[in-house]
């Protein structure tokens, strides 16, 4: 039974979201999103135009308590900038040994819609995926790293090829090896920072 107190569009969002990171986009109809929801299929239509809307509602819900995680992860860390941005992979890698971690819902979702490249989704995922890379960019660049915006694009791609790699293994050391070698990016570029001055 639906509960009264969480508004709707909230509860629709809240069943996508379980129903579309478990079982994939395609996977999932209209009328699962609305049983699970408790909400009619018309009452479903009345908050999202499409199926696309819907899926756009649901990686924009994921998008900034994605990254406020991984601000906290690496707030939390011990150590310097190093080793606070391995500590973003280590805690990633804790969350693939869950039984029901399905890899990056952003990825697996650009991945079901690769054909279809002007998706509001696809623009969603990539929007967060620049959020993401931005935010080292800034933080390097504040650390006084030169190629601030070249080692955030490759912290990005170890990140985004550590979530693909262990998808396919089901090996979250993958994930802990690829933070092994962000932390040894980012310690690198600091010591070219230092021998500079």
């Amino acid at each position: 039974m639906a509960r009264p107190d969480i508004p709707t569009r909230e509860r629709i969002i809240s069943a996508a979201n379980a129903l579309f990171y478990n079982d994939g986009i395609r996977g999932v109809s209209v009328d699962a999103v609305a049983e699970k929801a408790g909400v009619t299929k018309r009452t479903l239509y009345y908050h999202f135009r499409s199926k696309d809307d819907l899926v756009a509602a649901y990686l924009a819900g994921r998008d900034q308590p994605n990254l406020a995680l991984f601000r906290k992860w690496f707030s939390e860390a011990r150590g310097g900038l190093p080793a606070k941005v391995e500590a973003i992979f280590r805690n990633l890698a804790r969350s693939a040994r869950h039984p029901k971690w399905k890899g990056c819902g952003f990825l697996r979702t650009s991945a079901e819609l690769a054909n279809l490249p002007g998706h509001p989704a696809i623009r969603i995922g990539a929007a967060h995926k620049k959020k993401f890379e931005e935010w080292l960019r800034a933080t390097f660049a504040e650390a006084g790293i030169a190629q601030a915006a070249q080692l955030s694009r490759q912290i990005l791609l170890l990140l985004d090829g550590s979530f693909a790699v262990v998808l396919l293994h089901r090996d979250p050391s993958y994930m802990e090896t690829a933070g092994e070698a962000a932390s040894s990016l980012i310690g690198a570029a600091m010591a070219q920072r230092r021998s500079r001055r």
